[in-house]
């Protein structure tokens, strides 16, 4: 069964099990119906996120053990609330190899530990490599030493960093301790190209599990699947699935350990899946659905006004003085990705392909056959549609990779096309799976990580799951989308921020308001960016936006995020080749702008323009996730206005007692304005949140709704059945600039019966009411017939 919706926490040694028990009269309160954790394993010290996991056999300490674990779970259902898990399956966290006990005991024994086939490890290669010396790599190897007994307790350091010694090689120095191992310690740059085991993406801190194998299933999910059979665990949440060797077996295997759950057979179970537009989860997976970032794309996207593409187009196309297609960007983005940090696993993939070779080579010069062939599968894992295939299913993804291969290197149709064959023919073969695992890395480093922080014509379309290149959702495609999910997916997650957004949600709304006044936009951004200009056109296209879309924000926020984001760009700078002079310049940039006076007051006057309506664009997309099909998840901290761009900024602490008394006081029956402490966008979650929980009846079915009148563009509604209407203001300023709603109606379903509006408590008579007094107080209703 799943819960009414979801809140999201993120646990933390600064977020306790025992602060989110602190927590829960204020969730119930809000009208939550499930606690959705994040991972609760023991991971890294000090990780913000538990996606590090060291040990999936113990909770984590830091966060309060099995004990704290234990009390946070019987004060959930003390509460009625339903629990929901995160999971991670792909990897475990390496960084510190003392802390993983199984990675710690394959250093020391190699091949021989009992540990050994955990990992996805290439033995074939020699010993494992560690990519953790300095550039410098020969002087880096004599800080080397040698610490403990030389029977082989003892370990290898450099630096902080400590490393088994294998038994009986602690004799001698620690140059020649250090060539016995099953390890090598290597330069940091050699990751990318040399790598022997398979990571999460390009973090070689981060290993990959063969969870494939059932001995491996159940070791790694011995702990979680014990919590599931005890009736703890309502439901999980599997963390990037797409990585596994095999995605479908997974779930169901999961499946199947679900419905031993004494809570009965009908577990929640979603995956963290990114589809891109028109994609569909593969129809033999037994899941409920996904976490939601389509819908995110959906319910944004509609309030974005098409008629701003244009303008803000060309200026994006002045400011940098090229007029480049997203399309073209981002496959410039994949293709350099696949031959850099991504590199290990193009040759660890071309290995494999079983063709001859065409030229001579040994090993020590492989010749341009063997550069032929990491060729060929660098340009395929470019040219997935989304992020991979599941063959035998989804063989029209892999064609289709095929095709735009050949068309930018005609050149490699035959290698292609071997690849292609040779994938179709053992679909569950070594080949076709490191293909697939692999291309879903190439997307997500290229794409999000890379050519979203390039593209920067309007960012708030720069989201996991988004496509920039289509400029919002037209009312008739949001209804579309949303009828659809309620006909085949009405238990899949939906969201409109998580841990993982490039911002939050009301960051991209107030910048959805730029489309609708690109010509206000456009002069203030040229003239901003002449007096603080940075080492990077298209950097200073996403410095702008991000800071009117996060204002206020500290020097030391937008800092840290422009870092970030110049070196994800990697066009001036990148974490792999850092340019000195560019960082500085970026590092100082905001504390430059911040001390500009003059500057400031005209940022702030801006802000001042665009700050109501997109406060009107937060509380409609609100209520529209919530009111909508699927169920909603609330990322913590966002019931309020909440201004945040990437993590780690999305993780700051949070004033819940400041949220409690804003709770309280809305109960008192106190009517906010919508300002910027957030009242009203609490008034409306907590509203929308409580009707789902305790009348879940009325969430039934979806039925589009369309206002008549002057204005009717600016409005987009639904009814959820005959007993349920939401109905949100889109386009605000246009809306204003017209006058207002006028004598524009909504026509509501059924007879003529009184409704009420359960955000104001006002009551709306039936038949056609004027939006002009439905919406007379807040931007936002949600319309309920009495029970």
């Amino acid at each position: 069964m799943a819960p009414s919706s979801t809140y999201r926490l993120q646990f933390s040694k600064d977020t306790t099990f025992d602060d989110a028990v602190a927590l829960l009269p204020y969730l119930d309160a809000l009208g939550v119906g499930a606690l959705y954790a994040s991972p609760l394993l023991e991971s890294g010290a000090g990780s913000d996120h538990g996606y590090d996991v060291v040990d999936p056999t113990r909770v984590s300490a830091e966060r309060g053990g099995e004990e704290g674990r234990r009390r946070l779970v019987a004060a959930v259902r003390e509460h009625g609330l339903q629990f929901l898990l995160d999971i991670v399956p792909n990897h475990v966290g390496v960084e510190v190899a003392k802390a993983n006990p199984w990675w710690w005991d394959v250093l020391r024994h190699g091949r021989e530990s009992e540990h050994a086939d955990v990992f996805d490890i290439d033995w074939d290669a020699g010993p494992i490599l560690l990519p953790i010396l300095d550039a410098a790599e020969d002087s880096a190897l004599s800080e080397l030493v040698v610490e403990g007994s030389e029977s082989g307790d003892g370990e290898l350091r450099y630096y902080e960093h400590a490393f088994p010694v294998a038994p009986g090689t602690g004799q001698g120095t620690a140059a020649e301790v250090h060539e016995r191992q099953h390890y090598r310690l290597v330069s940091w740059r050699r990751g990318a190209a040399e790598l022997t085991y398979r990571r999460f993406f390009d973090v070689s801190t981060l290993a990959a599990v063969r969870v494939e194998v059932r001995e491996i299933f159940d070791k790694t999910h011995a702990a979680v699947l014990g919590w599931v059979e005890a009736g703890e665990v309502d439901g999980i949440r599997v963390d990037h699935p797409d990585g596994l060797s095999d995605p479908g077996a997974y779930v169901r295997r999961l499946r199947a350990a679900l419905d031993r759950s004494p809570l009965g057979p009908d577990r929640w179970l979603l995956v963290e899946k990114i589809l891109m537009v028109g994609e569909e989860l593969p129809a033999s997976w037994p899941v409920d659905g996904t976490s939601g970032y389509e819908a995110l794309r959906e319910i944004g996207g509609v309030f974005v006004d098409p008629d701003g593409a244009g303008l803000l187009t060309q200026l994006a196309a002045e400011h940098t003085g090229a007029r480049r297609s997203l399309h073209a960007v981002e496959h410039d983005a994949r293709r350099e990705v696949a031959a850099t940090i991504l590199a290990a696993e193009v040759r660890r993939i071309a290995a494999l392909v079983p063709v001859p070779d065409t030229a001579p080579s040994t090993e020590e010069d492989p010749g341009p056959a063997a550069e032929r062939v990491r060729d060929a599968v660098a340009e395929l894992l470019c040219g997935f549609p989304g992020y991979r295939s599941y063959l035998p299913e989804g063989r029209a993804a892999l064609d289709t990779a095929v095709t735009v291969a050949r068309t930018h290197r005609p050149d490699l149709a035959d290698l292609l096309l071997a690849i292609s064959a040779a994938m179709l023919a053992e679909p569950g073969g070594e080949l076709a799976t490191r293909v697939q695992q692999t291309s879903g890395m190439v997307m997500a480093k290229g794409v999000e990580d890379t050519a979203f922080y390039r593209w920067n014509r309007f960012v708030a379309l720069n989201e996991v799951g988004g496509d920039p290149s289509r400029f919002g959702v037209s009312p008739a495609e949001f209804h579309t989308a949303l009828a659809t999910r309620e006909a085949s997916w009405p238990r899949t997650m939906t969201t409109l921020s998580t841990h993982d957004t490039k911002r939050s949600e009301d960051v991209r709304a107030r910048l959805a308001v730029l489309a609708e006044i690109p010509g206000e936009w456009a002069p203030r951004l040229r003239r901003w960016s002449a007096l603080h200009p940075l080492p990077d056109p298209s950097l200073e296209l996403l410095a702008w936006q991000s800071l009117v879309g996060a204002w206020p924000i500290s020097a030391e926020r937008l800092a840290g995020y422009l870092g970030k984001a110049s070196k994800e760009a990697k066009l001036v700078t990148s974490h792999v080749d850092a340019v000195a002079e560019v960082d500085e310049a970026v590092a100082a940039w905001p504390a430059a702008v911040l001390a500009d006076a003059t500057l400031v007051a005209d940022v702030e006057e801006f802000v001042a323009r665009i700050a109501g309506p997109g406060r009107s664009n937060s509380l409609g997309q609100k209520l529209l996730q919530i009111a909508g099909p699927g169920v909603p998840d609330v990322y913590q901290g966002t019931e309020l206005f909440e201004y945040s761009l990437v993590a780690p900024d999305n993780r700051r602490p949070i004033d819940w007692a400041g949220r409690s008394e804003l709770l309280r006081r809305r109960d008192e029956g106190l009517l906010p304005e919508v300002d910027a402490d957030g009242a009203a966008k609490l008034l409306v979650t907590a509203a929308a949140l409580r009707l789902r929980r305790y009348r879940p009846e009325v969430f039934d079915g979806y039925r589009p709704l369309h206002a008549e009148g002057p204005a009717a563009a600016h409005a987009v509604a639904f009814a959820r059945s005959p007993a349920l209407v939401a109905v949100a203001t889109r386009l605000p300023v246009g809306l204003a600039e017209r006058g207002g709603w006028a004598d524009t109606v909504l026509p509501l379903p059924g007879a003529a019966a009184d409704w009420q509006d359960v955000v104001t408590g006002a009551a709306v008579e039936g038949g056609a009411p004027r939006l002009g007094e439905v919406l007379a107080r807040y931007p936002v209703a949600l319309l309920v017939r009495p029970a």
